[in-house]
């Protein structure tokens, strides 16, 4: 097996897509004997020695060219056997490695056909850089999809950043390079150098890469995310059982890096957070935290809506076991977490995903499909059964090996309209001349479908702006099989509602009824998100009309209405005490405003006990989403802006009255209807002193007549605080 003039120069000038035929050990033929032959740059010396079978020969490889090839033929042995390279370089410093060239693919052709078809669920376990031990020999395998580039390699720092040392192999048609490469463990720095379609040389990161440097530098780091020791069985097998859509879930929104910070310029850890979030989150009683995408991002400002690597948590606050550490922790505390996905788009930066072999591989070749006009970022090509895989296996891997609880998908609107955000002439309609996105409905929908197969109990949220029908639904009806979705009419109108100054508000009230026009048309999440207190709106707190008291007072009466309405609300930090300013990533919430004043302490102690009878009564969440678990009383009252409703669980063995006072005017024995006779208890009243309020109510409760009114078959006369809610019990429920 003598290498020929073309073969030569095609490994010196790294132009085979297939090295290992070349290099490495293969046996001679008919003839008898093995051929060794290593491509090492920087070598003086190199000589082969036996690593199981020690009565294997030993010899030098003799240099056949001068850019650092060496080999040599051996008659006596007669089949290949396992050796190491024992490489003297021109310093005289002497190393030994297994020859990467020597082993066999990790890739295998079933992992390859599956990949291909899109249906390789842990494809994250194949692709990217995972530590293995191979025949007694520690080391790492690469692998990474590149179809059209002419060649890649590995380089990091355990190979002096130079390609020439491990270019990898193309494993037949699937368009995915491969290679082990021993000796090189768990903190490698590395990246995938390509020469491209064009010839063009780069440098890419991983794109399955578990771990990154901090940004700015973006090498990925060679990681194992399986050795975290979880403590969360019990959690989990909870959560298996439970049924989301009827069980109660507040959610606090935050963002890891601006919650609270341990300096003006440094951020906690994952690890150093835990303590004084879980302890603040059970103080305040939300069930779940929402974080804003903590996948890794190079551009901070983005909050991690740009993301460049789509399996990694961010290293700017710690290591994957760091955040394992986190969820460990928060759900040992009996809360859940939701991250943020962003499977909608990602950025250009021409080290990470876009032009990735030189082609539009992750993203559309035609602008009119492949770019956001709004984001100046790149489109995913949901047509490619590689890319669905990519995007399908990466919301499982998050749910596998970090336990997450649910995935709130950012942009969907943006996924299903080919003509979102997009003038006549700038997109292409579908093969049917529509204008819907048909290849990522299908994405959606294969993606809904397995996370809940694989992992029951975990939520899938979509943030979906539009009338899009059916996409809390499951796909063999015909939806998009999310479990929940951002109810975003509701949001607007209702913040629009409580923007406007009291005395106008008789001629809006049909902005807070018309949410039951379609409230059973999906399942909803009542969000007022970090969307609502950036880009020049202010925080919801400025947003409010009025004095101070006034303001807060509004405050809590939107908050208690959307924790009180049908749904499951969320609330961004900050929110919850009345942050003053909007939102800024780059430093911490305005907690100081505690110390402030009654107003803030008394609106956070509120939210506290809000939530404490959200969870306490099932009538709240039991049946958000059934026509039973919601009555209006009355909604007629405009002339007063009163309002009142009744919240129920399907059986009514549970049941609530919530009546709003919507002007800054107190009223005096107004008759109320109510569903039975008897003692009702006041057991939320906003105008508390002790949130700030007034402390103007009906202490003690009220008895309710046999008197019809209002359709009910019962009425009492009560007190209404001026911009108040009050909420009433039954004091039996037998």
């Amino acid at each position: 097996m003598v290498l020929t003039p073309d073969e030569l120069r095609s490994l010196v000038e790294l132009k085979l897509r297939s090295p290992h035929q070349l290099l490495g050990m293969h046996p001679l033929g008919s003839g008898g004997g093995v051929v060794v032959r290593a491509f090492v740059p920087d070598a003086a010396e190199m000589r082969v020695e036996p690593v199981h079978e020690k009565t294997k020969p030993k010899f030098a490889l003799k240099r056949i060219h001068d850019a650092g090839v060496f080999e040599a033929t051996v008659r006596p042995a007669n089949r290949v056997y396992a050796y190491e390279l024992v490489i003297t370089d021109r310093a005289g410093k002497v190393r030994r490695t297994r020859d990467p060239y020597s082993f066999l693919p990790t890739v295998g052709e079933a992992d390859l056909y599956l990949f291909g078809k899109g249906d390789e669920r842990r494809i994250y376990e194949k692709l990217g850089a995972h530590g293995r031990t191979i025949d007694g020999a520690d080391g790492t395998s690469f692998a990474v999809w590149a179809p059209n580039a002419r060649r890649v390699s590995v380089v990091g720092d355990f190979n002096q950043w130079d390609g020439r040392r491990h270019t990898m192999r193309l494993l037949g048609a699937s368009g995915v390079w491969e290679i082990f490469i021993p000796g090189v463990g768990e903190g490698t720095h590395y990246k995938f150098e390509l020469e491209n379609c064009h010839g063009h040389v780069v440098l890419k990161t991983d794109p399955f890469g578990q771990f990154f440097e901090i940004a700015p530098k973006n090498a990925a780091i060679v990681w194992n995310t399986r050795k975290f020791s979880w403590t969360d069985d019990a959690w989990l097998a909870r959560r298996k059982q439970r049924d989301p859509l009827r069980s109660p879930m507040s959610v606090y929104e935050m963002h890891i890096g601006s919650w609270r910070k341990k300096s003006p310029t440094e951020s906690f850890s994952y690890r150093e957070l835990s303590g004084p979030l879980i302890e603040y989150v059970q103080a305040m009683g939300f069930t779940h935290v929402e974080f804003m995408p903590v996948a890794e991002h190079a551009f901070y400002p983005s909050w991690g809506y740009q993301v460049t690597g789509f399996y990694a948590p961010t290293s700017r606050f710690g290591t994957p076991e760091d955040f394992q550490f986190l969820v460990n922790a928060l759900h040992g505390a009996g809360i859940g977490v939701i991250v943020d996905w962003v499977p909608a788009h990602f950025p250009r930066d021409d080290w990470a995903l876009a032009q990735f072999d030189g082609t539009a591989l992750y993203e559309h070749e035609d602008p009119r499909k492949g770019a956001h006009q709004d984001w100046g970022t790149l489109i995913f090509n949901y047509g490619r059964h590689e890319v669905v895989n990519f995007l399908v296996a990466n919301a499982l891997y998050w749910c596998d090996r970090f336990h997450v609880d649910g995935l709130r998908v950012d942009a969907v609107a943006s996924m299903l309209y080919l003509d979102y955000s997009r003038k006549d002439g700038e997109w292409i309609p579908n093969q049917y001349g529509g204008r819907e996105n048909l290849e990522a409905i299908e994405f959606l929908k294969k993606f809904n479908h397995l996370v809940h197969v694989e992992f029951p109990g975990v939520t899938t949220i979509a943030e979906e702006s539009t009338a899009w029908p059916l996409v809390t639904r499951p796909p063999y009806l015909g939806g998009l099989g999310f479990s929940l979705k951002w109810n975003m009419g509701w949001m607007h109108d209702t913040l629009g509602y409580f923007m406007r100054d009291p005395v106008y508000r008789k001629f809006h009230q049909n902005d807070l009824t018309f949410a039951m026009l379609y409230q059973y048309h999906e399942n909803f999440i009542l969000p007022l998100s970090h969307d609502e207190v950036v880009h020049g709106k202010g925080s919801l707190l400025a947003r409010m009309p009025g004095d101070d008291w006034q303001k807060f007072a509004n405050l809590r009466v939107l908050l208690a209405y959307q924790w009180l309405f049908p749904g499951k609300p969320l609330v961004f930090m900050g929110g919850e005490f009345g942050q003053s300013s909007e939102w800024n990533a780059d430093a911490e919430l305005d907690w100081w405003l505690l110390d402030a004043g009654p107003f803030h302490r008394g609106l956070k102690e509120f939210v506290a006990d809000l939530n404490r009878l959200y969870a306490a009564e099932p009538a709240l969440w039991q049946a958000d989403f059934e026509h039973a678990g919601f009555n209006w009383i009355d909604c007629t009252d405009q002339q007063n802006s009163v309002m009142v409703f009744s919240r129920q669980d399907s059986g009514r063995v549970h049941q609530l009255v919530v009546v709003l006072n919507l002007t800054p005017v107190p009223r005096h024995k107004y008759r109320v209807g109510l569903p039975r006779a008897g003692r009702w208890l006041e057991v939320l009243n906003s105008d508390s002193s002790g949130y700030g309020g007034s402390n103007l109510g009906n202490l003690g409760g009220v008895m309710a007549e046999e008197s019809a009114w209002q359709g009910q078959p019962g009425s009492a006369e009560l007190t209404l605080p001026p911009m108040s809610v009050l909420v009433f019990r039954p004091e039996t429920t037998s």
